[in-house]
């Protein structure tokens, strides 16, 4: 589904033009191969303005699939966008250590080629999907999502997905199938917090959706970010994003997805329901029991400029409040 008409969510409309498109032409076409042609790039265009930022390498499935994205699908009003830097090197990925710095560290030892992912449960399509099958049918957009912590700092990044409603519709949802589950790789020799003896959490990491939330055209399955691959420390090579909940709900590097009856036990509920419950919608009238939900730290910020601002109900994507018509929200956080 292509969302183009302005949002709830989006403050005004706005001319951001996507990190990708900053980048030369020479960038590019070095970056796959000389494969993409000129009609990679949207009709707005600025070589210079982060030009520095190196593309690097990309698989030739994604080069290919950058021929033809929905570029500014969504777009997040005038907030600006969070730069590189901070989006790739402050990040919670426990598999690979508990510091913010870590992902970036450690992640690099990820193996992401070949990838291939399980989907089972109440479908009439099981089975195991290639990377590159799971994501050929599905043309990519760039989608300007808010990103929400549950630790009070958010971002605001420009991401490469597809809605993952039309994965699920591809496996055939059986009408036993109420929810759905996700799981995050688990490779001991390739994640420095799996091996550690200090870890509290039981692996494989395991998030999961409503039937209804799963299907919802904001929710989306990313494969990339400013405009070239997702990088491992955030999730590489698949991950969900779901703006409207907190980031841990958006599970990273998957390889599972089943389709179930009853609601999944998730990571962080069954560490510390108190704390962390199923849904995870971002609300600032329901306090973390250690620290207020009511304002967060945008990023970059520091010291002298806090940037800090005000949570909005379900980040600010109010075209999702119908999902929870009639749910107390500060029983079911």
């Amino acid at each position: 589904m292509l969302i183009k008409t302005p949002l709830a969510s989006a403050e005004r409309e706005c001319d951001i033009t996507p990190e990708a498109v900053y980048l030369s032409r020479r960038h590019f076409m070095a970056a796959a191969g000389g494969a993409m042609a000129l009609g990679v790039l949207p009709a707005q265009a600025d070589a210079t303005r982060y030009a520095h930022v190196e593309p690097g390498s990309m698989p030739g499935w994604f080069a290919e699939k950058l021929t033809a994205v929905r570029w500014q699908a969504v777009t997040a009003g005038e907030e600006a966008l969070t730069p590189y830097p901070d989006v790739t090197h402050y990040n919670n990925f426990y598999e690979f250590g508990t510091n913010k710095g870590d992902p970036a560290r450690h992640a690099g030892k990820l193996e992401v080629e070949p990838w291939s992912v399980m989907i089972d449960g109440e479908v009439a399509k099981p089975g195991p999907v290639s990377l590159e099958q799971l994501v050929q049918p599905h043309r990519l957009e760039e989608r300007i999502y808010r990103l929400r912590c549950v630790e009070a700092w958010s971002m605001v990044i420009p991401w490469l997905g597809f809605p993952l409603a039309e994965l699920l519709k591809r496996a055939e949802p059986t009408g036993n199938a109420r929810f759905v589950r996700f799981e995050t790789k688990v490779a001991p020799e390739q994640m420095a917090g799996v091996r550690s003896g200090f870890s509290l959490i039981d692996w494989p990491y395991v998030e999961g959706l409503r039937m209804d939330e799963a299907m919802h055209p904001l929710a989306i399955m990313a494969v990339g970010l400013y405009g070239r691959v997702l990088p491992n420390q955030n999730g590489a090579p698949l991950r969900l994003v779901v703006p409207w909940k907190y980031g841990f709900k958006s599970i990273k590097s998957i390889v599972r997805i089943s389709l179930v009856a009853e609601q999944p036990k998730t990571t962080w509920e069954s560490l510390a329901p108190d704390e962390y419950g199923f849904y995870a919608n971002v609300n600032p009238g329901v306090d973390h029991p250690r620290w207020s939900q009511a304002t967060e730290r945008r990023l970059p910020n520091s010291l002298f400029s806090p940037n800090v601002i005000d949570t909005r109900l379900f980040n600010g994507y109010d075209e999702v409040a119908s999902l929870y018509a009639g749910l107390d929200l500060r029983k079911h956080y």
